[in-house]
């Protein structure tokens, strides 16, 4: 009978691990190799590799915060936004060529901008529009936030084997006549 217990676990953890998603970095190669257009990466389900965490300093009269928390820090008042890692986010455009702004939210007006790395592995990553030694200034929800300098290595993630299951044909109907 124990053996029969240990068996039973051991098939449910594998059958486990064969149902989880085969998540990959997205890529520019990877972007170029299935000639994705903007259109199609609408459809696609992004996943976040790793925390990122948004900061701001209140200023007075400041009170209506809807999706983060709000912390007293070295006596400010400030607002907090964690994105966790595994989080799922969608495309809702490109502001232009290799750049997605991808939603967390149900809001299309809070997304970040993600980007290749510039190391040459073309993985798409956190863009800030100034990176330093220690944080990052970006856009969220029409705000500017910091963001520590780790979430730099946050990237986007993609099931590539559900994505390679998938398989759009497409036609254009010609019309029809009498």
């Amino acid at each position: 009978m124990r053996l029969n217990s240990w068996l039973i676990i051991l098939v449910m953890l594998i059958l486990e691990v064969g149902c989880s998603p085969g998540l990959k970095p997205f890529t520019v190669s990877m972007q170029d190799e299935y000639r994705w257009s903007e259109e199609d990466l609408k459809h696609i389900q992004f996943y976040l590799s790793d925390d990122i965490i948004l900061r701001r300093d209140l200023v007075r009269g400041e009170s209506a915060i809807e999706g983060g928390k709000i912390s007293i820090r070295e006596g400010r008042r400030v607002e907090e936004i964690i994105i966790e890692s595994g989080t799922p986010g969608v495309l809702i455009f490109m502001p232009k060529a290799n750049r997605l702004a991808i939603s967390f939210e149900r809001d299309n007006d809070r997304f970040l901008i993600f980007g290749p790395r510039s190391e040459g592995n073309g993985k798409y990553v956190l863009m800030a529009s100034d990176w330093d030694r220690w944080d990052g200034e970006v856009s969220y929800d029409g705000k500017l936030y910091r963001t520590p300098s780790k979430s730099a290595i946050a990237t986007l993630l993609v099931d590539l084997e559900l994505m390679r299951k998938t398989e759009v044909k497409r036609r254009k109907a010609k019309g029809r006549t009498i």
